[in-house]
């Protein structure tokens, strides 16, 4: 095994809750990742900074296998993602298992991604029923929990198009917190909301980190870094800078 090799199947010693070595990915002829290397550890904010087409989406979607790697690993919470090793070689885990995988992780998209003919209650009972087996009562109080604490229990029976953007995020967020997932990734959460409802998205999200939350935020905008933990910044492909939030959040 080359030493590049090792490196890639070495995990730290004390683990972090994702641990990604080396992560390449292509589409077609373009080389969209080239070799991140990034830590996230339980309990912390970690911002994504960058600018469009820097690859810092895709990286992100890399760590729940909605895109698959071309190289390196993805470890979250000592899981190696998408991938079973043995005697050095890597093979695909079938899409029933790396769907199981995936339920540990929740994801905040930009475009919020509702289902637009349910509810906003239905939306986020939606994976503890249909994923996670829950049974049909004890998710819906789960859910009316969940918009409550999101500000939108009044809500509850309303659909994606009769809520504001602000609101169908907040509904978003809920939805992927719904299974108490390991970590929350948001891609761009804020990018298509106005300033206000930026910020109540970006306070709700701080929020869950004051309860202990894991949270991995892809953005293009420093504003909305400056209560991270961690941020990462992405160029072309590549990390380019680190900086540690020293400032209280």
């Amino acid at each position: 095994m080359t030493a590049a090799a090792a490196a890639e199947t070495a995990q730290p010693l004390e683990q972090p809750l994702v641990h990604a070595v080396n992560v390449s990915k292509s589409f077609h002829h373009n080389e969209v990742l080239k070799g991140i290397d990034l830590d996230v550890n339980r309990g912390q904010v970690v911002c994504l900074l960058g600018p469009s087409g820097s690859g810092k989406t895709t990286f992100l979607r890399c760590i729940n296998q909605l895109e698959t790697i071309n190289g390196g690993r993805i470890w979250v919470d000592g899981d190696l993602m998408g991938y079973a090793e043995r005697d050095g070689k890597l093979y695909r885990l079938k899409n029933k298992e790396i769907a199981a995988q995936r339920r540990e992780i929740g994801m905040v998209f930009q475009r919020f991604n509702l289902f637009p003919h349910k509810t906003a209650i239905q939306n986020v009972t939606e994976a503890p029923i249909q994923v996670g087996g829950l049974k049909r009562k004890q998710a819906r109080e789960d859910a009316r929990a969940l918009l409550d604490r999101v500000g939108l229990a009044d809500h509850a029976d309303k659909y994606p198009g009769q809520l504001s953007g602000g609101q169908q995020q907040r509904v978003a967020v809920a939805r992927a917190v719904a299974g108490e997932p390991l970590i929350l990734l948001a891609d761009e959460p804020t990018g298509n909301l106005d300033s206000r409802s930026g910020e109540a998205v970006m306070d709700l999200l701080r929020e869950l980190h004051r309860a202990g939350a894991t949270i991995c935020m892809v953005t293009h905008d420093p504003r909305y870094a400056r209560h991270a933990d961690r941020s990462i910044h992405v160029f072309d492909g590549r990390v380019v800078e680190e900086s540690t939030q020293t400032a209280p959040a």
